[in-house]
């Protein structure tokens, strides 16, 4: 069996799979700059995209390279564009033309957020209604296209010990202010990194013949930003009072669901992976930072 290269080893998911599987040399971590344990690569030079596969005999690629400034995007379309759309086209090329495999990163963006029964399906149909969700969705429909094997795995409200998210900036908010004001009025579920990219690992060794099979994965719940704010603040033991908003009264470039709850039957039951209540995941995560306080150890 050949090797597994990760484009966008340096994000929040990235960082998260090369903790993982950091004593395994068959795994192979890219991004676009160099760093310890990093290989350069730009997904959008074909060139060398394909040297790099066939140099180390990749089997698959995990695509976690993408253009995530959801807001900058509405200005910095030409880029957003390049990166969400041409560089997985390019992966999904290179792959199919190897016969390795793809598993592909996206978003709850991709629908408009204005389903209020039932968690969305895979199927249900996609509306984006910003820069960033209409990109990750022509990103899915050029790998699908491309009939490479593998699969896309849709995710949501992302955070991890690693990079900037929005529980690192709750902690840093908690610690400077008496009292913060988020989003109440936007439902989906808090995603931890680190659970997506152990259903990864726990999907890539069973991938067969899919072509852009669609599957849903965040962690089981649901809740506001609101909420998730709170929660952040409670677990974390800081004395700042989280005061609820409604969307219109924080105004952002790019629009963004009110409603994205993903239904995650279809992966758990094709693949077996476990998908833990996001707020037991909260505070592993913290508790990993360091930052939960001694009372929810």
């Amino acid at each position: 069996m050949g090797k597994t290269l990760v484009t966008g080893s340096l994000g929040q998911l990235g960082s998260e799979l090369r903790e993982l599987t950091a004593n395994d040399k068959n795994w192979i971590f890219t991004d676009l700059l160099p760093d310890e344990g990093v290989v350069s690569l730009d997904i959008c030079d074909e060139v060398r995209v394909k040297e790099l596969m066939m140099k180390h005999d990749v089997d698959l690629v995990i695509n976690c390279a993408a253009y995530t400034n959801v807001d900058k995007a509405e200005s910095d379309v030409a880029l957003c564009t390049k990166l969400n759309v041409e560089g997985a086209a390019i992966l999904a090329g290179a792959v199919r033309e190897r016969d390795a495999a793809l598993i592909h990163i996206s978003t709850d963006y991709v629908f408009d957020g204005k389903r209020k029964r039932g968690a969305y399906r895979e199927s249900d149909p996609c509306r984006p209604q910003s820069v960033y969700g209409a990109t990750k969705r022509q990103g899915e429909l050029a790998i699908r296209r491309s009939r490479c094997r593998g699969v896309i795995i849709r995710t949501a409200w992302l955070y991890s010990t690693y990079g900037k998210n929005f529980v690192k900036t709750m902690i840093r908010l908690g610690s400077e202010k008496n009292e913060i004001g988020v989003v109440a009025d936007q439902i989906g579920t808090p995603t931890y990194a680190h659970d997506l990219a152990k259903a990864i690992i726990t999907i890539a060794p069973q991938i067969g013949d899919q072509r852009g099979e669609i599957y849903h994965f965040t962690n089981e719940g649901s809740c506001t930003w609101f909420d998730f704010a709170a929660l952040i603040m409670l677990y974390c033991g800081l004395d700042c009072k989280v005061n609820p908003l409604t969307t219109e009264e924080y105004p952002t470039a790019a629009h963004r669901p009110a409603y994205s709850l993903l239904d995650k039957s279809k992966i758990r039951e094709e693949f077996g992976v476990e998908t833990p209540w996001w707020s037991i995941s909260l505070k592993e995560a913290l508790q990993k930072m360091g930052k939960l306080a001694p009372q929810h150890l």
